[in-house]
C-alpha cells in the first residue's frame, strides 16, 4: 500500500512538536494521546491497528494490534483525516521533552526502520507498524533494552521522538557501542546486540554499567542524549548525585 504524501514542519527547540499539513482525504496515524491540536476539517477515529492492510482479517488485526501491547503501547491508534475541502493542519507532541526526528522511509534501506519501543510518534497513512523481537534473546534479558523493538515499513514519512539532543551517525562497515537506553532508531540491516563490557567494579563504582548496545554494519543510526530513564533518575532525590557520592566513597574503600 502506497503511503499518503504529507507535508510537515517541526517547531520548537528543546521541546519540539511536529505540525502536519494534510490535503483533503489525506490521513496521518499517531499514537493515542499524541495530538496537540487540529484545525477545522480534521476528523479523527480510533482504530485497532495502523490500517496499512485494508483487507486484513479480524484475527490478523487482533494479532497485529495485540502485539503492540507487548511494547507497552496502546492497543489502538488514532487516524486523523482531512475531511474538508482545503488544506488543514494537525499537530503532535511527545510525552516528554526532546527532539522530533523526521525520517523518509522511502530512502531507508529496505524501506524499514527499527525504533525503540516508545519512540514512534506519528506517520503517513500506509505505514505499517509491527514488533520485532531481537534475534538474540540475551539482549533483552541482560541489557534491559532492545529485546522488543518496533518496526516501521513503508514509503512515506515517519516521525520518531527522542529525549534531549539527537545524534545521527552513518556507519560504514563499522562498530558503534552505545549506552543501551540511548539508541533511538537504526536501519533494519544494522546488526544490533547487547554485549557485556568492563568489569563488576566498573558497574558498581563507575556508573556506566557493564552492558552496552553494539551496532555493526553500514547504515544510519540515531542516538538520544537523554533517554527517559536517565531523566527520571536525574529528577529523583536518590538520583545521579547520590549515586556518584556513594560510588566515590565505596570506590576509595575498594582501592584501599
Amino acid at each position: 500500500m502506497k503511503s499518503h504524501e504529507i507535508d510537515y514542519q517541526i517547531k520548537g527547540e528543546s521541546i519540539q512538536i511536529v505540525e502536519i499539513e494534510l490535503d483533503p482525504n489525506e490521513t496521518v496515524i499517531a499514537e493515542a494521546g499524541a495530538m496537540l491540536f487540529m484545525e477545522e476539517g480534521i476528523q479523527f477515529e480510533t482504530r485497532m491497528g495502523d490500517g496499512s492492510t485494508a483487507n486484513q482479517s479480524l484475527f490478523d488485526k487482533l494479532l497485529s494490534a495485540g502485539s503492540r501491547v507487548l511494547t507497552g503501547e496502546s492497543l489502538f491508534m488514532t487516524h486523523f483525516t482531512n475531511r474538508g475541502t482545503r488544506k488543514a493542519k494537525v499537530g503532535f507532541s511527545a510525552p516528554y521533552p526532546g527532539t522530533v526526528i523526521p525520517i523518509d522511509l522511502a530512502t531507508s534501506a529496505n524501506q524499514e526502520l527499527m525504533v525503540q519501543k516508545d519512540g514512534f510518534l506519528c506517520a503517513a497513512y500506509g505505514t505499517k507498524l509491527s514488533i520485532a523481537f531481537n534475534k538474540r534473546i540475551g539482549s533483552g534479558l541482560v541489557g534491559g533494552e532492545g529485546f522488543i523493538l518496533e518496526k516501521l515499513q513503508g514509503d512515506g514519512k515517519a516521525f520518531v521522538h527522542a529525549g534531549g539532543t539527537v545524534i545521527e551517525r552513518v556507519l560504514n562497515n563499522e562498530t558503534l557501542r552505545v549506552d543501551t537506553g540511548c539508541v533511538v532508531a537504526f536501519e533494519s540491516h544494522i546488526d544490533f546486540d547487547v554485549e557485556a563490557v568492563g568489569s563488576l567494579k566498573s558497574m558498581v563504582f563507575g556508573g556506566e554499567g557493564i552492558f552496552l548496545a553494539t551496532l555493526k554494519g553500514s547504515g544510519k543510526v540515531w542516538l538520544q542524549s537523554m533517554p527517559i530513564r536517565k531523566l527520571v533518575q536525574a529528577l529523583s532525590p536518590y538520583g545521579s548525585n547520590a549515586r556518584k557520592e556513594a560510588s566515590s566513597l565505596l570506590g576509595g574503600l575498594f582501592e584501599s
